[in-house]
């Protein structure tokens, strides 16, 4: 179970949020990023199956998973970010649940549902206290199950220097992050992978990718830090 003030940090960031595009600092646009992600996952997955994606925050990316899926459900810890993403498009097919990750009980009964599922979860591990990581992963083995497939997007070990640099920028992306005591954070190295592992899962693919913010970037375009995917499921 996640403590209390992780919960309300979320809660109270959630409730403040901007609705303006790119005012939420990991609020990227589809395009270069879950547009990006479903080709590395699509070729291992059954797309019959339907999709969740974790940590949805205010649903940009679960809006677009649901022009590609025919169920989809977009799940957060905090009951603002939800309330955020089926305000924004009433209209959209997508599916919006407020769930406790590290809560066991609460992942099986949203499993049993929805049965074995594919789940998009981009940039969640880091941000977890250590405690709960292990729990978080093996709440995704619980929503795969036998047939779905993971993909899982987090902050590479290299990035720390990056990360230290972005925590200094005073762009209002960052404070609103930081005024809620959200922080940049990271894995160690090898860390993601030991945790699927020790959660049952397989790492059926993986690779080095960009997690892209909505901070500008030295070319004109946007900043990112270094990440790494996996595909992950029972093989």
């Amino acid at each position: 179970m996640v403590n209390n003030r992780y919960r309300q940090s979320w809660e109270g960031f959630w409730s403040e949020a901007s609705d303006a595009p790119g005012e939420v600092l990991w609020d990227a646009d589809p395009s270069v990023t879950s547009q990006r992600h479903l080709e590395l996952l699509t070729p291992h997955i059954d797309p019959a199956l339907p999709i969740v994606d974790v940590g949805c925050g205010n649903g940009t990316q679960t809006r677009y998973l649901a022009t590609r899926f025919a169920r989809v459900v977009g799940v957060d810890l905090s009951q603002a970010a939800v309330e955020y993403a089926r305000r924004v498009d009433a209209t959209t097919s997508a599916e919006f649940e407020q769930l406790n990750l590290a809560d066991i009980d609460e992942v099986r009964a949203l499993h049993k549902q929805l049965g074995d599922v594919n789940v998009y979860m981009r940039a969640v591990l880091h941000q977890c206290d250590p405690e709960d990581r292990a729990p978080v992963a093996a709440a995704v083995a619980e929503l795969v199950g036998a047939r779905g497939r993971a993909f899982v997007l987090e902050v590479a070990s290299t990035a720390r220097q990056l990360i230290e640099e972005l925590a200094r920028q005073p762009s209002e992306q960052v404070v609103a992050a930081v005024a809620h005591d959200l922080k940049p954070a990271r894995t160690e190295p090898g860390e993601v992978e030991a945790l699927l592992r020790g959660a049952g899962l397989e790492v059926l693919a993986s690779g080095a990718a960009e997690i892209v913010t909505t901070l500008p970037g030295p070319d004109g375009g946007h900043g990112a830090l270094p990440g790494e995917w996996f595909v992950a499921g029972r093989g």
